[in-house]
């Protein structure tokens, strides 16, 4: 159930969400400089230095004067965790508020929009632990993982693809720490703020081409060089930031295992997929009032929702 309006803190927070290349970026930024509000980032691979042309990460220019957080703050040998990142934007949403602004989260990361926004708890993590079982996963393959993780937790196996060995990995693990089942399921939304969240919708024809459009244009600025560069830094990329969309396949292009023209049409697919599984997410939540992306006065729209006190609390 949703917290009542009683059992939510008064804090008002701003969430605009939606699959990538739709303008939440954009959006975010022009309701900050109406509002006097501060942008904080729901996306994960945006908080790795030097992971900018890949995630169009926006510039100076692009983020108009306006203040944003979690850009460009762990280094990309990093492993970041969903509640790592959770406590530091709750950290960041306090200092807004405590300026007297308004916390505008922006993302297309369901599981970041929600962790930060919903009560979500996640079990911890061991670095010694995840490498070993790591290890275990490149020499052996996820389908004997998967096996032991049905003789586990039958419950989590059904639902986690013997292929996903990101997810089997994280299930073992959360086994062997706790020592209790792994709860793939996520629980029913409770609200830590009191929020309105605002859903951009485009058609999926539309996406596409934009998809394709940003592709291009990561191409055009150099994103073979920056996943180079990254590549060869002391570190290099943590397994978290190797999947990053793009940085997968050009990686595997420097490998030599593909070309560059599969590389690029290998990150318009996955870019695509990945649209769908946010546009997936997002539309289960009754919670986020959705707007087409070029609407007619989309701002006015934005801002109206945040002045008559709709959202959550409610």
């Amino acid at each position: 159930m949703t917290a009542t309006a009683a059992q939510v803190p008064a804090v008002r927070v701003l969430a605009i969400c939606g699959p990538t290349a739709v303008g939440k970026s954009a959006l975010g930024v022009a309701v900050a400089q109406r509002l006097g509000g501060e942008v904080i980032s729901a996306d994960s691979m945006q908080a790795y230095i030097g992971m900018d042309i890949g995630t169009a990460t926006p510039d100076a220019d692009e983020q108009g004067g306006v203040p944003h957080h979690l850009l460009d703050t762990w280094p990309a040998w990093h492993h970041l965790t969903v509640a790592e990142y959770q406590e530091r934007a709750r950290g960041s949403i306090a200092q807004v508020h405590g300026r007297g602004a308004l916390p505008i989260l922006v993302g297309g990361s369901g599981l970041y929009v929600s962790a930060i926004l919903d009560d979500l708890r996640f079990p911890g993590t061991d670095p010694q632990v995840r490498a070993r079982l790591e290890d275990e996963l490149r020499a052996d393959g996820s389908a004997v993982l998967h096996e032991r993780l049905a003789v586990l937790d039958p419950q989590a196996a059904q639902g986690i693809l013997p292929g996903n060995g990101r997810r089997i990995v994280r299930a073992l693990e959360v086994i062997e720490l706790t020592g209790g089942p792994f709860i793939s399921r996520l629980p029913e939304p409770v609200d830590v703020y009191a929020s309105v969240r605002v859903g951009l919708t485009i058609d999926r024809a539309e996406l596409d081409e934009r998809i394709a459009a940003r592709v291009g244009r990561m191409w055009e600025q150099g994103f073979v060089e920056e996943v180079r560069r990254l590549a060869e830094q002391p570190g290099g990329l943590s397994a978290t930031a190797a999947r990053a969309l793009g940085y997968r396949q050009v990686l595997a292009l420097l490998a030599g295992e593909i070309t560059e023209a599969q590389a690029r049409q290998q990150t318009i697919d996955a870019t695509r997929t990945f649209a769908r599984r946010q546009q997936r997410w997002f539309v289960r939540d009754r919670r986020i009032h959705w707007i087409d992306y070029d609407a007619d006065d989309l701002l006015g729209q934005v801002v109206g929702l945040v002045d008559s006190g709709l959202g959550t609390a409610q």
